[in-house]
């Protein structure tokens, strides 16, 4: 067969397949079906070959299911609200604003609200939930709140809170951190004997704290009150780690400058507020969902999103409390809010019986 017999045979095959594919996607089916048809896929003996056809009628099952949804939404308002948002929404991010963070003066999320604001009003409180109320009660427009960090992974805390509080992200950004191990004035490194952080500060250190494990590991609220708590203790066998920033600040000496496990270290901040705020530029976007326990829903799911050509870069699962072994999932995904498609397949969920809530279209830095 010579390569153009091949190809004429190719483009052949293919416009049967794209045919017959919109024939079935036109057609759906109910899960006991597709559960049955999948099954009798190992009859053939080549397990190779039907691990493939599984994936092959997983994902076109997927897409069958999308398109039967697209030509249902009856029940959204989300357009609307999202068109509304689009239309309200200054076109400029504020350079001043009243912003909750948790911790104190040195913690790294002040210093993120400081490189998102050029003159911001800091309330500071004592939690992450703190920050979720302040910003729900309207005591504050805006909250910075850390969401993963690149090498210790999410932070849980926040995804957890996410599930009991009504707000939308506005912008995110990305902070280089650089921990450093901080003690009072004159301690010695051989003599320190306990260590205080935050419990992802301590992960970051985790090959540091490995190396000395005479050092025992204290958790506190944030790495800028481990700074403070060693500056008003009486002790020069503690030290914290903390931002070098909280050195200078909290009149500590830098002990050791290489304690966190990459350089390439950055946190990832979000800024929330209470109302839909969408400012140009936004191509991010974030969304919640809880999916029962059919087989094969997050699949479906995200087959709907490809179908788009859309690329999900966080995908979060964290159990709903009281409900045994049912999780809320988190996404991000790379989109545009000015995409029709975007919207409709937003519409799509919102409009489904499975808890669904978008949380925003933003810039991330």
């Amino acid at each position: 067969m010579t390569a153009s017999e091949k190809q004429t045979q190719l483009e052949t095959i293919d416009r049967q397949i794209a045919d017959l594919c919109r024939q079935r996607i036109s057609l759906n089916a109910d899960r006991a079906y597709e559960r049955h048809f999948i099954g009798s896929l190992n009859e053939t003996g080549d397990i190779a070959m039907a691990t493939m056809q599984k994936t092959l009628f997983r994902t076109l099952f997927g897409l069958s299911h999308s398109y039967t949804s697209s030509r249902a939404v009856t029940n959204s308002t989300l357009d609307k609200t999202i068109s509304d948002a689009l239309e309200s929404t200054a076109k400029i991010f504020p350079d001043t604003a009243v912003v909750a963070c948790q911790g104190i003066e040195g913690a790294y999320s002040q210093i993120a609200t400081d490189k998102l604001f050029a003159n911001a009003d800091i309330m500071y409180f004592r939690t992450f939930d703190g920050v979720f109320h302040a910003v729900e009660a309207g005591m504050c427009r805006y909250g910075v709140l850390p969401i993963e960090n690149s090498s210790y992974g999410s932070v849980t805390q926040v995804y957890d809170l996410m599930k009991s509080h009504k707000f939308h992200i506005v912008r995110a950004m990305k902070l280089q951190i650089s921990h450093r191990l901080l003690a009072k004035p004159g301690t010695k490194l051989e003599n320190i004997r306990e260590v205080y952080s935050h419990n992802q500060a301590i992960g970051q250190c985790s090959r540091f704290l490995r190396e000395h494990q005479e050092i025992k590991v204290n958790i506190v609220a944030n790495t800028a009150v481990a700074a403070q708590m060693v500056a008003e203790s009486g002790r020069d066998d503690i030290a914290a780690i903390s931002s070098p920033d909280c050195a200078s600040l909290y009149g500590l000496d830098v002990m050791n400058d290489r304690v966190q496990n990459s350089d390439h270290n950055y946190t990832r901040f979000i800024v929330i507020c209470k109302d839909l705020e969408i400012y140009p530029g936004a191509d991010k976007a974030s969304i919640m969902i809880s999916l029962g326990h059919t087989p094969g829903s997050l699949t479906d799911l995200l087959s709907r999103f490809s179908a788009l050509g859309l690329n999900l870069t966080k995908l979060e699962s964290r159990p709903i409390e009281g409900r045994d072994f049912e999780f809320m999932f988190y996404l991000d995904v790379e989109a545009s809010i000015y995409s029709e498609q975007f919207v409709n397949l937003l519409c799509q969920l919102d409009s489904e019986p499975a808890e669904f809530t978008f949380l925003g279209c933003y810039k991330e830095n």
